[in-house]
């Protein structure tokens, strides 16, 4: 009998697993799943479940729907990747990590069914999710999609409601190198008679998604045609926002890009009415105010210290991170100091060139083989003049950050889910 850090080690070491790898570990296609669903009793049908892509902004989009749900008495599922701190942050239901036993007897009865099929780790952890939903009599299920849509091994269900947030480049050696192929890869979700909910319109996107909406004869909703979210001003780590020019909610996630998240869970809220599932104003709102106390979602501009203020995000991608600059030139500080760390297969140049040159930087490494290594990540920001010094840990690079910030400035962690995970289980922010 394994424990429960042996099962997850077993997970790691005999499934190929994308996030910490990458290309090797991917499997596009659905035949593992529908074997694997097979073998379970396909449990994925005993529930209703909301499908979820996107670049990015998934994962929040996902907790928000969630959380919202929870607030009007469903018992929901979460299924979401990839974690940063625990496995179990991966499946959730009303907020609550897996059970740790559950995870350790899944796998051990299922062991020569993974040795028959080979599935990938996200294979193999989503038919988990799916089977623990159903053990546990889940109302609904959130499923967020791993990697582009229409190959993705989550694409075996049949939805009530498909949502795509926005599209920007990540994966293209999967999904495409311009937007239309990326778009065409995340519409995949769309099923037949199915409103899908679009967050952003794009030039180069929308006339992928109504084509093949058309052909799906799905209603189409793009959200930004519908809510104009702006934001008025922070209240105790959450924001104020005005729907509409009108009425005002608390949102409990703090990035400037949650706005545009926002409008895509409104709409897709509206929608979800429309389909009988009972909502209330107040249910919403406090599901939206209250996203991090109901879900347990961490890294989404997350205040980690207040002096001196250390700040974490997960963005991760060119679009993520004009994002997170975006909003790090809104914030008040003396000095910026910035701990990143970044995977090897994003386009690191593109991120780079956005990165504010007067910040000191703490270059870093998350301890995965997917990572690009310090030393190299330091020699390409050299080159748009980006300067600090080389740290092998997380760890050491938050110390040294934390040791040369004056209580008025500002530290930023974050470049990829890894290192701002990494962070989260130091003993720096634990409380």
């Amino acid at each position: 009998m394994k424990s429960y850090s042996e099962t997850i080690q077993y997970l790691y070491d005999c499934l190929p697993v994308f996030h910490h790898i990458g290309s090797n570990a991917y499997k596009p296609g659905l035949d593992n799943t529908i074997r694997l669903m097979n073998a379970l009793g396909n449990p994925f049908q005993n529930y209703k479940t909301i499908h979820i892509a996107g670049t990015n902004g998934k994962g929040s989009v996902s907790h928000l729907i969630a959380s919202v749900l929870q607030s009007a008495g469903y018992k929901v599922g979460l299924y979401t990747s990839p974690h940063l701190v625990d496995f179990g942050e991966r499946i959730k239901v009303n907020g609550v990590m897996i059970d740790q036993q559950y995870v350790v007897d899944f796998v051990e009865n299922n062991s020569n069914l993974f040795d028959e099929i080979k599935p990938s780790f996200f294979e193999a952890t989503m038919a988990m999710s799916f089977k623990y939903f159903a053990d546990k009599e889940v109302d609904i299920a959130v499923i967020e999609v791993g990697l582009g849509g229409r190959l993705d091994s989550t694409n075996i269900i049949n939805p009530i409601l498909s949502i795509i947030t926005n599209i920007s480049f990540d994966h293209v050696s999967f999904l495409g190198d311009t937007l239309e192929k990326i778009a065409y890869e995340k519409a995949g979700i769309i099923k037949m008679n199915t409103s899908v909910v679009i967050g952003e319109t794009q030039t180069e996107t929308r006339p992928v998604f109504i084509k093949k909406a058309l052909e799906m004869n799905a209603p189409i909703i793009f959200a930004d045609e519908f809510y104009h979210i702006k934001f008025e001003k922070y209240i105790h780590d959450k924001m104020l926002v005005t729907l509409n020019d009108e009425s005002k909610m608390m949102l409990g996630l703090n990035g400037l890009y949650q706005l545009k998240n926002l409008a895509t869970v409104l709409a897709s809220l509206n929608q979800l009415r429309k389909l009988g599932v009972e909502l209330t104003e107040s249910q919403i709102f406090n599901g939206i105010e209250n996203v991090v106390e109901l879900t347990g979602l961490n890294g989404r501009w997350q205040v980690l210290n207040k002096h001196p203020m250390v700040i974490a995000d997960t963005g991760h991608n060119l679009a993520g991170i004009s994002f997170v600059v975006e909003q790090l030139a809104k914030q008040k500080f003396n000095k910026l100091h910035i701990v990143i760390g970044m995977v090897n297969d994003k386009d690191i140049q593109a991120v780079l060139a956005v990165l504010p040159a007067h910040a000191q930087y703490y270059f870093t490494q998350a301890q995965i083989a997917r990572a690009l290594s310090a030393n190299e990540l330091e020699q390409k920001a050299f080159d748009f003049g980006l300067k600090g010094k080389v740290f092998l840990t997380v760890d050491e690079a938050i110390a040294s950050a934390l040791k040369n910030a004056l209580k008025n400035d500002l530290v930023f962690i974050g470049g990829s889910n890894f290192i701002v995970g990494e962070a989260l289980n130091t003993d720096f922010f634990k409380e």
